[in-house]
């Protein structure tokens, strides 16, 4: 996430995804040889890089594009562009692939973390100013998903909705037992938050309950409710306030 808040509004390329387009030999030997070029590249020159023909390459290349490996554009390699038909070219985009599966993402609790200790101030330790850095991160994500919707008022059951495909590209696996409740399956942050329960649970909690203000859903609230597998935070109708006494406390 770090100082660009636009990194936690895209959910993370999909690796499994991205592996199943590696699949076929001549698309991972082409992708490999767009990687080494250190240059853009043509159809023609990535066909006689595996020795099949310039339609099929384009096939190939395409793939690649759409599972996010490559970009494309059209020019003249090494040369400024010139009006007219150029050719199609490829270069890798800086995407990195990885997949565990369960998924993790260690690299969104490192940029949470690296922003806590850049942010942190006088007077606040620094698992403190975490804490406040994922709950803003997550308020953030909340209202560029919010703004990107429209959707309205949010009650729980319809807000609990749009929170679950955050919460799937995130890798927390959420699961509906009720209409307005949402358990996570997945820890993304797992074996890191065994090392530190109470450290990386107060982020995730903060960060979810940040996108649930956000979002502006109301009668949810994100709870620390720890399960064996499971994520430490479920998201529950909000509680009821607590009684203020009964009449024989009344003086």
């Amino acid at each position: 996430m770090g100082s660009d808040e636009t990194a936690t509004t895209t959910p993370p390329l999909d690796g499994i995804d991205s592996v199943s387009a590696l699949g076929e030999e001549s698309r991972r030997r082409m992708f490999a040889f767009v990687r080494r070029a250190g240059r853009p590249v043509t159809r023609d020159e990535a066909a006689a890089s595996v020795g099949i023909s310039r339609k099929l390459a384009a096939f190939h290349l395409d793939k690649l594009v759409d599972a996010g490996l490559l970009r494309s554009h059209f020019g003249t390699p090494g040369t400024p562009r010139k009006v007219g038909r150029q050719p199609k070219l490829y270069e890798p985009t800086d995407a990195q692939i990885t997949v565990t599966i369960p998924e993790r993402r260690p690299e969104l609790l490192a940029e949470l973390l690296l922003e806590a200790v850049l942010t942190e101030g006088d007077g606040r330790s620094a698992a403190d100013t975490a804490v406040e850095v994922s709950a803003r991160r997550g308020r953030r994500l909340g209202e560029l998903d919010r703004a990107a919707a429209r959707p309205g008022r949010l009650g729980a059951e319809r807000g609990l909705t749009m929170c679950e495909r955050m919460l799937e590209a995130y890798g927390f696996e959420p699961a509906r037992p009720g209409a307005t409740e949402v358990r996570l399956r997945n820890c993304p942050f797992h074996p890191l938050a065994a090392r530190a329960p109470a450290l990386v649970c107060g982020m995730n909690h903060a960060f979810l309950g940040g996108y649930l203000d956000g979002l502006e859903v109301t009668g949810v609230e994100a709870v620390i409710a720890p399960t064996s597998g499971e994520c430490c935070v479920r998201l529950r109708p909000t509680a009821a306030p607590a009684a203020t006494g009964s009449g024989d406390d009344t003086p």
